[in-house]
């Protein structure tokens, strides 16, 4: 112990000193929790042997909330210069300059990002060593409201029609209120040619289930339906990361789930929080689905098919 107000906190082969541990991020509300900045740091120590494979190597964007829930948001792509050295740092370009991301590689990292209230964090869908080609491709089911059976039915088509294409999938609930479905791709494609790919199989299956999904980036123009958002297929854009906490009351986490979790009566996008996530991290719900990225031509050869 460095006093009442710091404490050090052993992650990996290093020591991480923590300020304010007893600083409350998220107030109890109603049947939610309270949790400090100390259960955030215990928190991510705990689960990083199961989300550093998800980090390694990947430009970050953090939502930081150094006051907690209660308290101004702000999302960090720089890295500031009082960031520890060993600290990884990639330099990318942007229109006009460059921007110095943190990559999160050990638990240190994970633990120094949660001292600085870093709640949530969003990782690029492309690694390092190959920035403009993604090996993931994200599909983003945002419901209209939070009906979350909408999402569930929404996930159930979507996964039929990646099996048609023959093209794995994983499931994550988002911690807020939809799901995710992730491709694993073998990242020999460009972002413009992923996204270009999401984007039909999105209208594909909208335009066979019209009254229920729909691709209208205007929400005014989605009425009830749910959403098919493939944005985040872009050129330095960001998704949740697997096991990340979310900035909502009660402390959700974006948690990866099995395809046969998705019939539980009790599941909805926040069900899994800091309390109980590490034990289903556990569990390796994703096994190896991750682990091996296909090429996209078999798939678009297919999509092309079914579309005409």
């Amino acid at each position: 112990m460095t006093g009442d107000d710091a404490r050090r906190v052993r992650a990996g082969r290093r020591t991480v000193e923590v300020h304010r541990p007893g600083k409350v991020l998220f107030p109890g509300d109603g049947d939610a929790r309270e949790y400090t900045k100390g259960d955030l740091v215990d928190y991510y120590r705990a689960v990083a042997p199961f989300m550093l494979p998800h980090l390694r190597g990947r430009p970050l964007m953090l939502q930081r909330q150094p006051d907690g829930l209660d308290g101004p948001r702000f999302m960090q792509k720089n890295t500031p210069d009082h960031y520890p050295e060993w600290i990884t740092r990639v330099e990318v370009s942007k229109e006009g300059g460059t921007v110095c991301h943190t990559v999160c590689d050990d638990t240190a990292t994970l633990v120094y990002l949660a001292d600085q209230a870093c709640l949530t964090l969003h990782r690029w869908l492309s690694r390092t060593g190959s920035l403009d080609r993604p090996d993931r491709m994200v599909f983003d089911l945002d419901p209209a409201g939070d009906d979350f059976e909408a999402v569930r039915e929404a996930a159930r088509l979507l996964g039929g029609l990646l099996g048609e294409l023959e093209l794995p999938s994983a499931l994550m609930t988002t911690g807020s209120r939809g799901l995710h479905v992730i491709v694993p791709l073998n990242g020999r494609h460009g972002f413009d040619e992923v996204r270009e790919f999401a984007r039909d199989l999105a209208d594909t299956l909208a335009a066979a289930h019209p009254d229920r999904l729909t691709t209208a980036a205007r929400k005014k123009d989605r009425g009830d339906r749910l959403y098919l958002d493939v944005q985040r297929n872009a050129y330095a854009q960001t998704a949740a990361a697997p096991f990340t906490v979310r900035a909502k009351p009660g402390a959700p986490v974006a948690m990866p789930l099995t395809w046969a979790q998705l019939d539980a009566p009790e599941l909805d996008a926040r069900h899994w929080t800091i309390a109980d996530a590490v034990e289903q991290a556990r569990t390796d719900p994703w096994g190896g689905a991750m682990r091996k990225g296909r090429a996209l031509g078999p798939a678009r050869r297919r999509l092309d098919a079914l579309r005409d």
